[in-house]
């Protein structure tokens, strides 16, 4: 046992001093707070200059619903659009279209709405500025009452506000869970995508780590002083665990940092919008706690795994050509997540997340969305360790004939035989 802590020691304290370990764990939570900050702002920054807008009505009589549905457009408790006129008719369209141009290129106006004359070909928005895609949501909503109410008048039909005859209703997602209820706003799908991206990029990023770590020193022959004092079995625990050290530091961090920028969202919100609301997100103690053992056990599997791969290669060359035998498993998770988070209940969402190489991704999916049965979960906990333990037997023996060997990269049917070495 002092020679796998000796191990785990080691392999513990070089990955922590390393500037990329530091600036990996500085740079995520900074990237994190910055990208939040860059997208609040860009997403409640508005110009405090409104558009400056003319109508041209070819129908005639129309210019003036246009102009009420344009005045009540609103970013920020600010109006949009100031009404420059209204041009009822005109007898030379085109004429009057050149002057409105001319006045758009000299900066005296910015845009210009055209109602045709026959209202069933299209509107037209002329602006110097396409891009602005903010815009199109009111000016469509505006041609679409001005439509109705010309509709509505050809019948005899005269409403003073169609905007408040035609005002759709509001409606609130509530998740129901045995805990109570609660308003949804994308918050459910968030956490679970968020969960599922973390967990995959961790038990890819760190069984890669103990893959190189493995290859690095078979390759600069440390190997062969290590295995001198330490059995390859002892010296196989000491580096999975002792990586598993580095990344729960690191992922403690990253957590911490997150639960705090969680916790003053709000804060940030209201900062570069006041009077917004943050939506609350709620992670239960329970998703944290199933997600850390599907973590660990996901995290020991692929990481015997990687370093079996790592023991059995001489190259790194040859490491990237059989990686993908432990790849395999956590791309195939992610292609096929969605079936999961649309319908987690469903009988290939239970099958998939029983699978214990699918599982560490699935199962804290499910249980993010809707909360599976305590049996189910604990059944893929089962599963997950069972076969952990098996792959790491495998690896280990693996480990053993592999660490010593150079030369030619190792077939499929050569690994399989090192398994049944005795």
């Amino acid at each position: 046992m002092r020679k796998i802590w000796l191990v785990i020691k080691r392999e513990y304290v070089t990955r922590v001093k390393t500037k990329g370990f530091v600036i990996a764990t500085l740079m995520v939570p900074s990237i994190g707070i910055f990208t939040v900050v860059l997208v609040a702002f860009l997403a409640t920054h508005r110009s405090d200059q409104n558009v400056r807008i003319a109508i041209v009505d070819n129908a005639g009589g129309l210019a003036e619903a246009a102009a009420r549905s344009l005045s009540g457009a609103r970013s920020n408790g600010k109006q949009e659009f100031a009404m420059f006129e209204s041009i009822d008719r005109p007898a030379s369209p085109e004429a009057v279209q050149q002057g409105l141009r001319d006045r758009i290129n000299s900066g005296a106006l910015d845009a210009y709405l055209v109602i045709p004359g026959d209202l069933s070909h299209p509107f037209e928005f002329h602006t110097k500025n396409p891009g602005n895609f903010a815009l199109l949501g009111p000016l469509n909503a505006a041609a679409n009452l001005t439509l109705i109410e010309a509709r509505l008048r050809a019948r005899g039909i005269r409403v003073d506000d169609v905007s408040e005859l035609s005002r759709g209703a509001d409606l609130q997602v509530i998740k129901v869970s045995k805990s109570g209820e609660s308003v949804e706003r994308g918050q459910t799908i968030g956490i679970g995508v968020g969960l599922v991206i973390l967990l995959y990029m961790s038990l890819l990023m760190y069984g890669i780590t103990t893959m190189r770590s493995v290859l690095e020193e078979k390759t600069t022959r440390t190997m062969e002083v290590l295995i001198s004092s330490v059995r390859p079995a002892q010296l196989l625990a000491g580096k999975i665990l002792g990586v598993a050290g580095a990344a729960f530091t690191q992922f403690t961090i990253w957590i911490v940092t997150l639960g705090l920028l969680l916790s003053y969202g709000a804060v940030m919100a209201a900062m570069f919008n006041p009077g917004s609301t943050f939506p609350k997100i709620h992670v239960p103690i329970s998703l944290l706690i199933w997600a850390g053992f599907f973590f660990f056990g996901g995290y020991f599997l692929y990481s015997a795994m990687f370093a079996a791969i790592g023991a059995a290669c001489s190259s790194e060359e040859d490491a990237q050509q059989l990686q993908w035998l432990a790849m395999g498993p956590l791309v195939f998770t992610m292609m096929i997540y969605w079936t999961v988070l649309s319908d987690p209940s469903s009988t290939a969402s239970i099958i998939l997340s029983e699978i214990p190489f699918c599982a560490p991704v699935l199962m804290p999916l499910r249980i993010s969305v809707q909360a599976p049965p305590v049996w189910q979960a604990a059944l893929s906990v089962v599963l997950l360790l069972l076969t952990t333990v098996g792959v790491i037997y495998g690896s280990a023996k693996i480990y053993r004939v592999g660490v010593l060997m150079y030369g030619k990269r190792p077939t499929i049917p050569e690994l399989v035989r090192w398994l049944r070495y005795s």
